[in-house]
């Protein structure tokens, strides 16, 4: 194992940050304070003001306003979470609240989601080799592997001056290589996010003795519900950053698109169709069951669990056919829904974000996506600032970036940590 201590200022912030224990384990139950007194102390030691925020104890959130070069343009939201979700030490290689930098990888819970982004952020803005151009806003939030309530759903609330002048931010899952092919190198950029529908369906029917005859059984009923949930097949419905994205991949690889369907679409783009094939539909799928508890007994109510994602502009087409799909014996409502996101992609800053990527690796292809799922991006929106994923990585051939994402033996390579804060440190300087 390599001393932790040596090499590139930021593989010791990540490695650090790894080290302290901030496992969300859901309803209110975490801890980010370890990580937020971290992050405040180093930007404090280079010259910045950092604030420390909480809505509960331990829930500890991290602000802080850097001055750009340039007062005339708009300030730029560079935000990442503190928190991590839970990890068993048992199933894994290496303890996965090491830090351990072993063959040329930072090992632990966090080091892809988020706190090797938060440690390139740190190093970029501590050690840059130029100031940004816009005044940044630097935001290391709590709670954003739950609801963001204890993080940047309340600072959003309560907070909002914080913010005051950003237009657009930078956040996670963006910016990372995808071996598409061989010599094809692809960077996606988070242009879009898909909005939250999780959702509670509930069953109600005549509860009895399980050895009589029961047409009216809410068991049955929920059972027949989620099933046709289940086997749905959405329609296709390609929005403008997903068409963008099928369109530039596409062109990247050689292949041919007739720019309407997606027929043999997966296939064609090989590694990189898991970046539109999540995106060119709504999506619902069944979570969790809970009804009865003795074998003999029917309930008289059985509910089920739902997570649903729905894409800009089609929520009412989602409910409608969630209605048709529980039909008149089961009922549904909202337990969370979060706004789906769209970005320009002919904005400054996206050229901006394009441009750093494709120096820092020449011939590779810088383009837009949607996210399957989402971010705290969906919390500052309602602020009316415009998001975009961008946590550049440079990954090796085989790196299985989206299974590290809340899996076993999770890590990210030292030379992906140091390119990624290379690139953010171009990119600040020029957006």
């Amino acid at each position: 194992m390599a001393d932790p201590d040596e090499g590139s200022g930021v593989v010791r912030y990540a490695s650090d940050l790894i080290r302290l224990d901030t496992t969300n384990r859901g309803a209110g139950d975490g801890n980010e304070r370890p990580a937020a007194e971290y992050v405040a102390e180093r930007l404090a030691a280079a010259g910045f003001e950092p604030v420390l925020l909480e809505k509960a104890r331990g829930r500890t959130n991290v602000v802080a306003r850097i001055a750009g070069s340039d007062p005339t343009r708009d300030a730029l939201l560079v935000h990442g979470h503190l928190d991590v979700v839970p990890a068993d030490p048992a199933q894994w290689r290496r303890p996965p609240f090491s830090g351990d930098v072993h063959d040329g990888e930072v090992w632990g819970r966090g080091a892809i989601d988020m706190k090797g982004t938060v440690a390139m952020v740190l190093a970029a803005v501590t050690e840059a080799t130029a100031p940004p151009r816009r005044d940044l806003v630097l935001a290391f939030t709590a709670d954003e592997e739950d609801t963001a309530e204890y993080g940047a759903g309340w600072l959003v609330k309560e907070h909002p001056h914080l913010f005051e002048g950003c237009t657009e931010a930078i956040g996670e899952s963006g910016g990372y290589t995808i071996h598409a092919a061989p010599d094809v190198r692809v960077y996606p950029i988070g242009a879009g996010e898909r909005g939250t529908a999780w959702m509670r369906l509930t069953a109600t029917g005549r509860a009895g003795h399980g050895s009589r005859v029961n047409a009216d059984n809410a068991v049955t009923k929920l059972a027949a519900a989620i099933t046709r949930i289940g086997a749905h097949r959405w329609p296709l419905r390609l929005t403008p950053v997903v068409r963008t994205a099928i369109a530039q991949l596409s062109d990247a690889l050689g292949v041919p698109w007739n720019g309407s369907t997606v027929d043999g679409l997966e296939e064609a783009l090989g590694a990189a169709a898991p970046l539109v094939m999540h995106t060119v539909r709504n999506s619902a799928n069944p979570t969790g069951l809970a009804a009865g508890g003795k074998v003999n007994v029917v309930p008289g109510t059985a509910t089920a669990l739902v997570d649903g994602r729905v894409l800009p502009g089609t929520l009412a087409e989602f409910e409608r056919t969630i209605d048709e799909l529980t039909g008149a014996d089961v009922g549904w409502e909202y337990i969370h829904r979060e706004v789906p996101l769209a970005a320009p992609i002919d904005s400054p800053t996206f050229a901006a974000m394009r441009a750093a990527l494709e120096e820092a690796d020449p011939g590779a292809h810088a383009v837009p996506y949607c996210m399957a799922g989402g971010t705290d991006a969906k919390q500052f929106s309602r602020l009316g600032i415009v998001g975009y994923g961008f946590a550049p990585l440079r990954l090796p051939p085989g790196f299985e970036y989206h299974a590290m994402y809340h899996g076993v033996d999770e890590r990210v390579p030292v030379d992906g940590l140091e390119f990624g804060t290379r690139v953010l440190d171009r990119f600040l300087s020029t957006c």
